[in-house]
């Protein structure tokens, strides 16, 4: 009698314990397959902040349509109950609130080259992940059912098939979302295997892209590659470059570690350091800025297609509502630099990698 009551407090403290974790804890609604989900959840474990993984299945979508301004992961609630979405504003608010371990290399030139190289993961590197799982029948049906089995946990194959399909049939025909199409299929292939040339080489030399600790630019650029890496055709074309592989699988895995102290080792590199291996993948960020300031143009003139030649190649793609949030991205990060247009290094390495011209141009609003 005495030990079944044991068991009963002992089940009563643990319930009791739970409540209050989940009480004091943040909520991530966000699913494994997406790169923008996995960089805030990557980010919360960095950082240290108490939160839950909340897989958006079908039991949970209720939960998640209470809070959802759009039909898009991640969404953070917070113990109080406000929600956030778009995993970069995200991020910035939590900056204010957990500064420590800090994501921001020291200065405004390395700072914004941080800042600048997020902005290509996630809005450029993206178009390497989308088109690669989704321009191929052997991806579409992998990441389809993988897709599937997420939603409908335990529930019967033939259901969980049924909506493989139904996800396929809907995937595969929204390329234009990040401009994949039979004109730019090759562009966007060669381009992810130029940068991962370089980003292999950066690499060689410090775990992250800024040196000894992960910084805001690996947070956008890690969870994009390893969304490409887990598919069959972008795995293929990552598995030349090991390291790059393993640093993509390390930013996503932080769970496991101790955030990296606030000072001491693991410590940010000079620019002078950097630069060697650095400057040739914003070389890489020159060419998706070209695009950008073109696709804003397209947006500003109420165009219906656009193009642009990138690297001696035209890229073309019609133009809607997914390049609206392209362009109001580009518009936050041309208003970033304007705070640190004053520091001429900065300025000289942008002139130098085909960056500048670029953040200069303010498309309207």
């Amino acid at each position: 009698k005495f030990l079944a009551q044991v068991v009963v407090a002992l089940g009563a403290a643990s319930r009791l314990f739970q409540a209050s974790r989940f009480a004091m804890a943040y909520r991530i609604f966000g699913s494994e397959n997406s790169p923008y989900s996995v960089k805030v959840r990557s980010y919360f474990r960095y950082k240290g902040i108490p939160h839950d993984w909340i897989p958006r299945t079908g039991e949970a979508m209720k939960e998640f349509n209470r809070f959802a301004k759009l039909q898009i992961v991640p969404l953070v609630v917070s113990p109080d109950g406000k929600a956030m979405q778009d995993s970069t504003p995200i991020i910035e608010a939590f900056e204010a609130q957990f500064p420590e371990p800090f994501i921001h290399p020291p200065g405004p030139l390395l700072r914004f080259l941080s800042e600048l190289l997020e902005e290509f993961g996630d809005e450029w590197g993206n178009k390497w992940m989308f088109h690669l799982r989704w321009a191929r029948e052997v991806d579409q049906d992998v990441v389809s059912l993988r897709l599937a089995r997420e939603l409908m946990p335990g529930l019967p194959e033939e259901q969980v098939r049924g909506m493989a399909a139904s996800i396929k049939g809907r995937m595969t025909g929204r390329g234009f979302a990040v401009g994949s199409n039979d004109r730019t299929a090759l562009i966007i292939e060669s381009d992810l295997c130029a940068f991962l040339v370089l980003l292999e080489r950066h690499l060689a030399a410090r775990p992250f892209l800024f040196g000894g600790r992960p910084s805001l630019g690996d947070l956008g650029l890690g969870p994009q590659l390893y969304e490409t890496l887990i598919d069959p055709t972008g795995g293929e074309l990552m598995r030349p470059y090991p390291l790059a592989s393993a640093w993509c699988r390390h930013m996503v895995d932080f769970a496991a570690e101790p955030a990296v102290p606030a000072s001491g080792g693991n410590a940010f590199e000079p620019w002078a350091a950097l630069a060697p291996t650095l400057e040739p993948l914003l070389r890489r960020a020159g060419l998706f800025l070209r695009w950008s300031v073109a696709n804003a143009r397209a947006i500003e003139s109420g165009a219906k297609e656009m193009e642009v030649e990138l690297d001696g190649k035209i890229w073309w793609q019609t133009v809607g509502g997914p390049q609206k949030y392209q362009a109001k991205s580009l518009r936050e990060l041309q208003r970033k630099y304007q705070a640190v247009a004053s520091d001429a290094p900065l300025a000289d390495i942008l002139a130098r990698t085909g960056c500048l011209q670029f953040l200069h141009e303010t498309p309207a609003a």
